[in-house]
């Protein structure tokens, strides 16, 4: 994770919240806001996502804010900073989401109280995180490949409260990953030739951390099931990889597979490129996991 200088004290911040993401309901955007004004910041605009559009370069340097809290889930967050790349001002990730995993990269353990109290104390660093970079998009939080990633549309039916749509798509999600076509890194050769139902990579300063997820014997397919129901796969039964800092990942019998970037569903063909890559915004940290 590349560092750069501290950023100060900002007051005047730009808020984007996304409604769908985690609990992020009025109550608890109240909450938010009554937080922010104890700490000093002045939240001067709020864009509500997707109902209105992203903020830009542009718009925010017209206003002149120099920085954007984003109270919102991996996959929106990953809108927002894709869309700032370029940009002189800083990106505050707060944790809006469900798994909130490029926040934990970046605050550790830290509720969101204490992140905006080390922030408006002036405490915080601009910091490059490394992120990984593929044709079809570039993920902050993590990548998933293979038929494990149709637990992505058991997601979008629980946010859309559609009773038969979750139903159906649960046991298609179960089945799927179970007897679904496998992928596998092939450059480097990492883990089994035959491959796996799901591959997470998740990026880290020094490469492309890499875990698989399976299910062989009769436990572990209950264990690596009753995970998936719970929408937690990685309490299932996995291995660790390996790392690299690039990475090519292929189906074993050259079909497209599932890809899930930051959390949402990406098309994708048989074969795909991961490379490690910095951000291209600056996006604030206040500690992370080993010193929170």
């Amino acid at each position: 994770m590349r560092k750069g200088g501290k950023l100060g004290k900002p007051r005047e911040i730009w808020l984007v919240s996304n409604p769908a993401s985690g609990s992020n309901d009025e109550a608890a955007l109240d909450a938010l806001r009554q937080c922010c004004g104890d700490r000093g910041f002045d939240v001067a605009r709020h864009t509500v996502f997707p109902d209105e559009p992203l903020p830009t370069p542009a718009a925010l340097d017209a206003a002149g804010i120099g920085c954007v809290a984003i109270y919102a889930g991996d996959g929106t967050v990953n809108g927002l900073v894709t869309g700032l790349a370029g940009w002189r001002g800083a990106v505050l990730v707060l944790p809006g989401g469900t798994m909130n995993l490029l926040y934990r990269r970046l605050h550790g353990q830290r509720t969101l109280e204490e992140t905006l109290s080390a922030v408006s104390r002036g405490e915080a660093s601009r910091v490059r995180p490394s992120m990984i970079h593929t044709r079809q998009g570039d993920a902050y939080a993590g990548l998933l490949a293979g038929p494990g990633t149709s637990w992505g549309r058991v997601r979008e039916a629980m946010r859309a409260a559609d009773v038969a749509e979750l139903a159906q798509s649960t046991v298609a999600a179960i089945d799927e990953t179970l007897t679904g076509e496998q992928v596998a890194c092939v450059d480097p050769p990492l883990g089994r030739r035959e491959g796996y139902p799901l591959l997470s990579f998740s990026p880290v300063d020094e490469g492309i951390e890499v875990e698989a997820y399976y299910a062989e014997a009769a436990s572990e397919y209950l264990a690596q099931t009753w995970a998936l129901l719970k929408r937690d796969f990685r309490e299932g039964p996995h291995e660790q990889l390996g790392q690299a800092r690039r990475i090519t990942v292929a189906s074993t019998q050259g079909n497209p597979f599932g890809l899930l970037i930051d959390g949402e569903e990406v098309d994708a063909g048989a074969r795909i490129e991961l490379e490690l890559a910095p951000c291209a915004v600056d996006l604030l940290a206040t500690g992370t996991d080993d010193d929170a």
